[in-house]
């Protein structure tokens, strides 16, 4: 398989972005019990306010919003202190192939160049195979705190 693109998300990946977001999370509902929050986000928002990457697939026109098959998604917040990941999705028609370890190199290296020391993240708690992922990447376990209808598990990985 032909290594996918990592870029920023432009007005015409909001549909894809959707997809992907939707698609990965879905299977999620039955087991927590409520609809996970990445699918309830407002894409088209975030995507203006720059905080949306993309991974696709070589594809005609592969420039930004056409071509290249969007099979990835990160929805990046820059604090002064760290980059939050607010949500990670792989379509799960790639799952095996290697894109969620690329986004989550690419969260690294843009922490990283914006001179910011930590990223963090949570997941829920019952979604056990992101509580296997997580750690073989470098997060910690920092705490579980409850938000309203989410148990959440918070990670942090240390860059500096």
């Amino acid at each position: 398989m032909t290594q996918e693109r990592i870029r920023q998300a432009v007005t015409a990946d909001v549909p894809a972005v959707k997809a992907v977001t939707d698609a990965a999370y879905r299977p999620y509902i039955e087991r927590i019990a409520v609809v996970p929050r990445p699918m309830e986000a407002d894409h088209a928002a975030n995507v203006a306010a720059g905080k949306v990457f993309v991974a696709t697939r070589p594809g005609e026109g592969d420039g930004p919003g056409e071509g290249g098959e969007v099979v990835g998604v990160v929805v990046l917040e820059v604090f002064a202190d760290h980059l939050f990941l607010d949500s990670i999705a792989v379509h799960p028609d790639a799952h095996g192939g290697g894109v969620g370890r690329r986004l989550l190199r690419f969260v690294d290296a843009r922490a990283r160049a914006l001179g910011l020391p930590e990223v963090r993240l949570y997941t829920n708690a019952l979604m056990w195979e992101n509580q296997k992922i997580y750690p073989k990447y470098g997060y910690e376990l920092v705490e579980r705190r409850t938000d309203g209808p989410y148990d959440r598990l918070h990670y942090r990985k240390r860059l500096l």
